[in-house]
């Protein structure tokens, strides 16, 4: 079902949630119906089973992308009523720090300056948490799926970026079913719901003690993995471990490059501007409702951390965070470890942070605001944005093709899956990334090329 003929107010069923377009796959529902979680034919975890289609009266106040819940400022001003600053960029906070962790192994080992494992492991260091709820390598034809960590040992394996679908409804049953003061990591639409379940459940909101955000700039379906190992000649089945940023501290750590590793211990690797897909703005296996998504920072996390995407920073190859601490007690736990010289970061303000992720604002506020003027969103959830068509042509056309990729992308490669003919996606996609490096970039004529893709239409 089309966003354009429901209300998510309409909510009752999971079921509905995702034929409507807006289910982001986070497994809140499935946790509290004991319900499963699963791939769907884009490759992205959706709900399930009979249990999708019975009603569930908590669903219209606890999905992230419902229309009757409180949105992003609302839940933040409970959770942090006393905030040293805010800014509609970022959020709430008590400070904002740029840096790395310089103690151990966290950094080398992490995508950037390892701060969300050394904060995940001092909380168990603290005995201020028992578990970890975090994204980790996985099993049963999953590369990452979450798990609950209950050793400073186990968390590391966790580190670096997982641009993987994963879903919480398995840790967040054991959480439930487990006595114990827990950490959840995650992106904003699943710290969201995360809190949206402790507004809704005394169980969870006992034991879920403390929420770790990253910033994000769109969830990736599972196909992802699949178009690498297309392009790098692998077969999927032959692949034990991908990895998305592959680190080297002689390289900028803009410079993403992806890796693979073979079932008979052989590697593949190729920097991400060699593939058909490398634009990470082009949008590429984007989930639908990233569209309608306006938290790039993770605004009701006790703390969110980022990549440091400026200069000098984002030529360093060993990874720099951006911090933003919103809890005073993690604030306290930060402050100490300066201090100690354990972390080194430096203070810096709002506009720093919303400028090492100013592409990540634009797609979510402005490019947001102009999608919410389609016909095809008419019926979405409320925004913090209003709708407009103010905007530059050449930013419309990129939000215009952005969504076309990304919607087209799923389709491509399901064909490509589906056929066995990998050349389908990867020569489409090759045409489609050329087509949005000339309106992004102002290569070529544009004309001819914006009507191959439909442009002009809702």
């Amino acid at each position: 079902m089309p966003i354009s003929t429901m209300s998510s107010a309409e909510f009752t069923r999971p079921a509905e949630v995702v034929r409507a377009g807006l289910c982001i796959g986070c497994g809140a529902c499935a946790a509290q119906s004991g319900g499963t979680m699963g791939f769907d034919r884009f490759a992205q975890l959706k709900p399930q089973g009979e249990w999708a289609e019975r009603p569930n009266p908590l669903l219209a106040r606890t999905c992230p992308f419902s229309a009757s819940i409180p949105n992003e400022d609302q839940i933040a001003a409970d959770l942090f009523p006393v905030p040293e600053a805010a800014d509609a960029r970022i959020g709430r906070f008590q400070a904002a720090y740029v840096g790395a962790v310089a103690e151990g192994e966290y950094r080398a080992n992490g995508s950037s300056g390892g701060l969300v494992s050394w904060v995940a492991a001092e909380l168990l260091r603290r005995g201020l948490v028992d578990g970890v709820a975090h994204v980790a390598p996985g099993a049963d034809g999953r590369f990452f799926r979450y798990r609950i960590s209950r050793t400073v040992e186990q968390v590391s394996e966790g580190a670096k970026s997982r641009y993987y679908p994963v879903e919480m409804s398995e840790v967040l049953a054991e959480i439930a079913a487990t006595p114990g003061r827990y950490a959840v990591v995650g992106v904003p639409c699943f710290i969201k719901a995360v809190n949206l379940l402790r507004r809704n459940d005394p169980v969870l909101r006992e034991r879920i003690g403390y929420t770790l955000g990253l910033f994000c700039g769109h969830m990736k379906s599972a196909r992802l993995v699949e178009s690498f190992a297309w392009q790098l000649g692998a077969p999927l089945e032959d692949v034990a471990r991908p990895e998305y940023r592959l680190k080297n501290p002689d390289r900028p750590a803009s410079w993403y490059t992806a890796h693979l590793t073979l079932k008979d211990g052989t590697t593949r690797q190729q920097d991400w501007w060699h593939l058909c897909d490398g634009d990470w703005g082009a949008g590429f296996f984007m989930n639908a409702p990233c569209n309608l998504c306006d938290d790039v920072m993770a605004e009701t996390a006790d703390i969110a951390f980022g990549d440091a995407w400026v200069e000098p920073y984002s030529s360093d190859g060993r990874g720099t965070n951006v911090v933003v601490v919103r809890a005073p007690e993690l604030h306290e736990i930060v402050r100490a470890a300066i201090g100690q010289s354990r972390l080194e970061l430096s203070p810096v303000d709002a506009d720093f942070i919303a400028n090492t992720q100013a592409a990540g604002l634009r797609q979510r506020r402005e490019g947001l605001a102009y999608r919410l003027s389609w016909r095809r969103y008419r019926h979405a959830p409320p925004k913090r944005v209003a709708a407009t068509t103010d905007l530059p042509l050449k930013r419309k056309l990129i939000y215009r093709l952005r969504h076309h990729i990304s919607a087209g992308s799923h389709r491509m490669a399901w064909l490509a899956h589906r056929t066995g003919r990998p050349a389908i996606y990867v020569r489409w996609a090759r045409a489609m990334l050329g087509l949005y490096g000339a309106v992004t970039y102002g290569r070529g004529r544009l004309g001819a090329m914006l009507a191959r893709v439909g442009l002009g239409s809702n």
